[in-house]
């Protein structure tokens, strides 16, 4: 019986969202590594999945392929309680997954990638201090929305915190430090303490 196939990095954090989800689902799936640093995602064969050359793709048992991390976890939470019904709180979703797209993850994952990945160059620091200074706006937002409730839409675990929890609870990975953040900490908390959660570490290659 053909199952999912997911290519991936599980120590990329929008790689690791996807796993994560499968897990919290018990969805069956086969994980291919593929790395990064080697070009193994700029491989013709790659491509053909994804021409943007970027991880993860999702393959469908169907034979289709589905990329970009946040569009994967809307496919596979369909009809799931990952996934409010109401149309607005679906937007909610989508507001603060594009927010982690656009004004979390050019910062803190981006600042982690040339930490973790590239070793931290000297010629990248000016750089680093940058997305510093946007990084941590962004944890304030997170901060002052968590302070009113649990998690990001409504009262529930969705993919709105998946998509969050992802990169920020290796955020000092990148050079951040959520000490001063009280609120952050404690979702970040309610999130692992799910009894189908996984970690990065669990799937090292």
């Amino acid at each position: 019986m053909s199952k999912f196939k997911v290519y991936g990095d599980i120590y990329s954090g929008n790689c690791y969202k996807v796993k994560l989800l499968l897990s919290l689902l018990e969805i069956e799936h086969d994980w291919i590594h593929i790395d990064i640093l080697k070009g193994e995602s700029r491989t013709n064969d790659f491509l053909e999945r994804n021409p943007n050359g970027r991880v993860p793709v999702l393959g469908l048992p169907d034979g289709r392929w589905l990329f970009e991390s946040n569009a994967i976890l809307h496919y596979l939470a369909k009809d799931s309680s990952f996934l409010p019904a109401e149309p607005f709180a679906q937007a909610q979703v989508l507001q603060w997954q594009f927010f982690e797209q656009y004004s979390h993850e050019p910062y803190i994952a981006t600042s982690r990638y040339i930490i973790r990945y590239l070793g931290s160059p000297p010629d990248r620091q000016a750089d680093l201090e940058a997305r510093r200074v946007w990084g941590y706006a962004a944890l304030d937002v997170m901060e002052s929305h968590l302070e009113k409730q649990d998690f990001f839409v409504n009262t529930q675990y969705s993919i709105a915190d998946i998509s969050l929890y992802a990169y920020t609870h290796v955020a000092s990975e990148g050079g951040f430090s959520l000490k001063p953040y009280t609120n952050v900490r404690k979702w970040l908390r309610r999130v692992s303490q799910h009894p189908k959660h996984v970690t990065m570490d669990q799937f090292a290659p």
